[in-house]
């Protein structure tokens, strides 16, 4: 968190254009503590309006959004257009060859789902935490404990991939 700060306070204070970004944060309480640091984020997951990635994204889109929060969240790592068509209007979709053609193919029209003036208006309360209640609501929810575990080792793994892709003759 302090590391977050001092890297926001010193390089977004410069007149050149530096972007702060927190990767991998999959719940509120990331969230929150990202925001109070002064950084951006980014994440998603499962089936559609009900999936507990979409919501979870839903519920940041919407926090960041509500208390003006000067980033783009990215849906990611889509299993099925369901979850695709769930966040339509999100900042930022990534989504893999195959689901985009399966959308290029549907004729019905698809309807916003996120709004960032419609959360505006939401009654959302503002979320604050010191380190010590960040760990403890951290560590209280099993989604952001094994997710973001489970998308370090990804990234770590890819990262491995990718470097023996361009060491590669």
């Amino acid at each position: 968190i302090a590391a977050s700060r001092r890297t926001h306070s010193a390089y977004c204070s410069m007149a050149c254009s530096v972007v702060c970004t927190s990767c991998a944060a999959f719940t509120m309480k990331s969230v929150a503590i990202t925001a109070q640091a002064g950084a951006g984020w980014d994440e998603a997951a499962m089936a559609g309006a009900n999936d507990p990635g979409v919501q979870s994204v839903r519920a940041i889109y919407n926090h960041y959004k509500r208390f003006g929060v000067a980033t783009e969240v990215m849906g990611a790592s889509f299993r099925n257009v369901g979850q695709i068509t769930a966040l339509a209007g999100c900042d930022l979709l990534t989504i893999a060859p195959d689901l985009l053609a399966h959308l290029a193919t549907n004729e019905a029209p698809l309807v916003r789902a996120l709004d960032a003036q419609a959360a505006q208006a939401l009654d959302l309360p503002a979320v604050q935490y010191d380190e010590a209640a960040f760990r403890y609501a951290l560590n209280a929810d099993a989604m952001a404990t094994e997710k973001l575990a489970e998308g370090i080792r990804a990234f770590a793994a890819d990262t491995v991939k990718l470097e023996q892709l361009l060491l590669a003759p």
